[in-house]
């Protein structure tokens, strides 16, 4: 008799991108220890340092944290916090924790990913005191709306979904009291590449669509249609991995799909030219930490990912001013 498939393709595939994420947050817990930027609370989703990481990996993961960070942070400073932050694809990221420590939280703050890492990210919050002090000072009553997949507070919900999920994420989001009118600002990491073109597009749109004030600032691989990007393509595919996206990261102008969706103004830019708008002293510092033999490999590194933001601003607060 023919055994029963125990795991479709598709199981084995998203398995693989939810592994990207302790990838993602094991490299920042490595550059972290060596001084590249500062994270008080990775250490308490990844709690051994780990292998070391190159020197190149390094790097970019600064450009990336600080790319990132340099945006986010110039959102919350034209809306005045008076804002929301939805995190598509969250995984075990910190910048709720960031933003508490630094006073420039926005009204509210809400993750989405996979349940599986949504109940694994709500385990440490639940059982690590310094995630579930912030959340707890945040709050005005007692209790947290809590269960295996889902945490609401007052400034902080993390919601388990699918993003290809389309109606069940909707549903969610509103569930939760995400609030339309309210200046939002999305954030996507590597997220977009692994749905197809048809399911991120259907997402990108439904936010222009619902959201009349907000920006959306998505971080991913470009240039992929190089010898380097095939290798980068065929080193995920070793690990089941599939982008399935990837014909949208072509080059910088397949970017101007935001455009096509309904936002009213884009821009990318590649993490080399990024990496070089940073502030010159703290490129300057963290390049003295460790010796970089391999500086065309860095170079490749960053011309094969970028930052792309795109804003649509109704209340004009001036979000298309905002860039490096």
């Amino acid at each position: 008799m023919a055994s029963k498939q125990l795991f479709t393709d598709s199981d084995i595939a998203d398995e693989a991108v939810r592994a990207t994420c302790d990838d993602a947050s094991i490299c920042k817990r490595f550059a972290t220890s060596k001084g590249y930027w500062t994270d008080l609370y990775v250490q308490y989703f990844v709690r051994q340092v780990g292998e070391r990481k190159a020197p190149e990996i390094n790097r970019g993961y600064y450009g990336r944290v600080k790319g990132m960070n340099l945006l986010i942070d110039a959102f919350l400073k034209k809306t005045q916090c008076d804002c929301q932050v939805v995190n598509l694809g969250a995984g075990l990221d910190t910048t709720f924790w960031r933003l508490k420590v630094e006073n420039i939280m926005p009204k509210k703050f809400f993750e989405v990913d996979f349940p599986m890492i949504v109940a694994r990210k709500i385990h440490h919050i639940k059982t690590k005191p310094p995630l579930s002090k912030p959340l707890i000072e945040t709050h005005s009553t007692d209790s947290l709306l809590l269960d295996c997949h889902s945490l609401d507070s007052d400034r902080y919900c993390i919601i388990g979904a699918d993003l290809r999920d389309f109606p069940t994420l909707e549903e969610k989001l509103k569930k939760f009291q995400i609030n339309p009118e309210l200046p939002t600002l999305f954030l996507s990491e590597c997220v977009l590449v692994y749905m197809t073109t048809e399911q991120s597009s259907k997402l990108v749109h439904w936010v222009a669509d619902t959201f009349p004030t907000a920006m959306f600032i998505n971080y991913e691989q470009v240039n992929m249609n190089d010898r380097f990007g095939e290798i980068m393509i065929e080193n995920l595919q070793r690990r089941q991995c599939n982008l399935a996206g990837v014909d949208l990261c072509q080059s910088l102008d397949s970017q101007e799909r935001f455009l096509s969706a309904g936002w009213k103004s884009v821009n990318a830019l590649d993490m080399m030219t990024v990496y070089s708008m940073l502030p010159q002293e703290d490129v300057a510092r963290i390049e003295r930490l460790e010796f970089l033999d391999e500086k065309e490999l860095l170079q490749q590194l960053l011309q094969h990912y970028c930052i792309c933001w795109a804003v649509k601003d109704k209340l004009n607060l001036g979000l298309s001013q905002i860039g490096f």
